[in-house]
């Protein structure tokens, strides 16, 4: 078993779903965005230092990778924005591949509005730009006003729209998923320099080949890293940006939940481990612990905490550097490329956004079904105009000299603009009455479910309100530790919102780790025969290290069951089939482990204490009734 902590959190260890849930996503971007802040102010301050001449002294030293006749290399900018740099778009790939797989984005449907959002996101900031620069040579740079940064404006979306719902958050980030995609092609495609037909042959040849032993399972970590590395120096060699190489690499990686019969492999290579430990069946037991996760949750799990913790950090040290002094942005003001990226990015992304949203989704015009409510997506697109890294990004790709430091002074002063924006948009929002916004017509359509089996009062367990606006649906094993401490928290919640909420339990008992599980489930069944399941069900789990025959027993006998016709019952396993339909009900939705919980059929991740279930609780009942959250 592993450890709890204050807010508990855990599952029987062996049948932990590991999905990374878009909430992790979310909060280690956001927790990501306030180092990246930090690195860019240390750029700027280190650059308008009596150190400055040691800073592109630094980032200019070259670095070279040679083997014969053969080379490739450059300075630390190119390391970092052609090398390091492509592992920040593998983990944009992978996370793009995961919500294509497993997230809000497999219904496809769901995804025209936030794609049609990023593609208005991307249109208007570009017609603007090349507007302010018409006529002059600095056309070339429309591809900077393309980019929103992640890590920054999900961090700014956390403070900004901190009473904002949570489905605006996976709102925007579907959008930056588009428009980090669409920015790649125009990388790939208008950024690139002389193109080399044979380089670029090898890398499609190299990623053929990596794909294929992937699929045939031949070889393992060390042999795939050796082929991605050949890809991404290919195609560095190939004149095409070597970012593409990572992103393409982690959109081939599929992402899929556990299976529960390869979490029972596991459990029974692990027990072999202990009898026999031996080197050989150390390597099967980890083979087999590696398997049963998919590979882009395990490679997202080691990178996105380096990606956004250190390489895009470590990005915005070596490119946001800007010496301000009063000669640069007074030629700033004057600009046509500051007031292009200014103007692009501020005004761009809020009105390409707002207005694509509005358009796709309005009841009388394409309806297409939105997954938030609109007003809050003005806010969300006003956060949308900061776009920092790749805007430095593809900076560095179209200008140098002056027209560079122009160009950056226009992106951070966007990036303050657009912060800017966001709290005021937000604060404006929160004096309107609901009731006027919802006269809108825009209703976010319903949240995808991730329940197979709906709840149902005639078959299910169900305590509480019946007729309350939510239904909280526990998946449980009586002998999981985890769920008796579960079991205080919905005790809790019950007692305090009995009226708004409805908890249901299904047994899932997990037989290979807890051997009394199975006959502790179908005893609760047999006492639901005589219309006495909860008060069983309260024993079991008040006393989960006593589950033998002979305690169920005399839990019968003192909740005033008739003791003869349990007893037969258990004996003839009578209601295993019973609880078989909940297992298979779990296999269904995708549940490996115990305690596992869902909310009006939508499956929680994370931490079960009373306060959290109380929240969600709150959230739930809220999108019901189209309102605010209460906090």
């Amino acid at each position: 078993m592993t450890t709890t902590t204050d807010a508990p959190a855990g599952r029987t260890a062996w049948a932990r779903n590991v999905a990374v849930p878009l909430r992790a996503f979310l909060h280690t971007e956001t927790s990501g965005g306030l180092v990246l802040l930090a690195a860019a102010l240390a750029a700027l301050a280190w650059v308008n230092s009596p150190w400055g001449s040691s800073y592109e002294a630094l980032w200019s030293t070259e670095l070279v990778l040679r083997l014969g006749d053969w080379s490739v290399g450059g300075d630390l900018h190119f390391w970092i924005n052609d090398g390091l740099m492509a592992i920040f778009f593998f983990v944009v790939g992978l996370e793009v591949r995961r919500e294509f797989d497993m997230g809000e984005l497999r219904d496809r449907r769901r995804a025209a509005v936030p794609l049609v959002a990023a593609v208005g996101g991307m249109a208007v900031p570009i017609a603007i730009y090349l507007l302010a620069t018409g006529g002059t040579g600095a056309v070339g740079g429309w591809g900077i006003v393309m980019p929103t940064d992640t890590a920054f404006a999900l961090g700014v979306l956390a403070v900004a729209g901190r009473r904002a719902p949570q489905r605006l958050r996976a709102f925007i980030l579907t959008v930056v998923i588009a428009d980090d995609v669409g920015v790649l092609l125009v990388i790939a495609f208008a950024y690139t320099g002389d193109l080399s037909l044979p380089a670029l042959a090898a890398a499609a040849a190299l990623y053929a080949s990596l794909a294929a032993c992937r699929r045939l399972g031949i070889g393992g970590p060390p042999l795939y890293t050796l082929l991605a590395v050949g890809v991404w120096l290919a195609t560095a060699k190939s004149g095409v940006h070597a970012t593409i190489a990572g992103v393409v690499m982690g959109l081939s990686i599929t992402a899929r939940p556990p299976e529960r019969e390869e979490l029972e492999e596991v459990t029974a290579v692990t027990r072999l481990l202990r009898e026999q430990p031996t080197a050989k069946v150390a390597r099967a037991a980890r083979r087999r612990l590696l398997g049963a996760v998919s590979p882009n949750e395990r490679l997202q799990y080691g990178l996105h905490p380096w990606s956004s913790f250190v390489i895009v950090p470590l990005f915005a040290l070596a490119s946001a550097g800007v010496h301000l002094e009063g000669e640069l942005l007074a030629r700033a003001a004057r600009s046509p490329v500051t007031l292009g990226i200014l103007l692009g990015l501020v005004l761009g992304k809020f009105l390409g956004i707002s207005l694509a949203t509005l358009v796709a989704a309005h009841p009388r015009l394409f309806r297409l079904p939105l997954t938030v409510e609109l007003p809050p997506v003005f806010g969300g697109a006003a956060v949308a105009g900061i776009g920092f890294t790749l805007s430095l990004l593809i900076a560095g790709l179209a200008f140098d000299g002056p027209t560079l430091e122009e160009a950056k002074v226009g992106i951070l002063g966007a990036s303050i603009g657009a912060a800017l924006l966001a709290f005021a948009v937000f604060r404006v929002l929160a004096r309107i009455p609901e009731s006027a916004l919802r006269r809108s017509g825009l209703v976010a359509a319903p949240p995808l479910t991730d329940l197979a089996l709906p709840v149902d009062p005639a078959r299910d367990h169900v305590r509480g309100g019946a007729d309350a606006p939510v239904t909280l649906l526990e998946y449980g094993d009586y002998q999981c530790s985890f769920c008796g401490q579960a079991e205080m928290a919905i005790g809790l919640l019950l007692r305090e919102h009995g009226s708004e909420v409805r908890y249901a339990w299904r047994h899932l008992p997990l037989t290979d780790v807890h051997p009394n599980a199975q006959l502790a489930a179908e005893a609760a069944e047999a006492a639901s025969a005589q219309g006495r399941f909860w008060e069983m069900h309260d024993r079991l789990l008040a006393h989960q290290d006593a589950l033998l025959l002979p305690h169920l027993r005399r839990y019968a006998r003192e909740i005033g069951l008739d003791e003869e016709r349990f007893w037969d019952e258990l004996r003839g396993r009578a209601h295993a089939p019973r609880v078989a339909e909940d297992v298979d009900s779990a296999d269904a939705s995708g549940v490996t482990g115990t305690p596992s919980f869902f909310v009006n059929g939508r499956r929680h991740e994370g931490a079960y204490d009373a306060d959290t279930l109380a929240r969600l609780v709150r959230e739930a009942d809220a999108a019901g009734r189209g309102a605010a959250v209460p906090r």
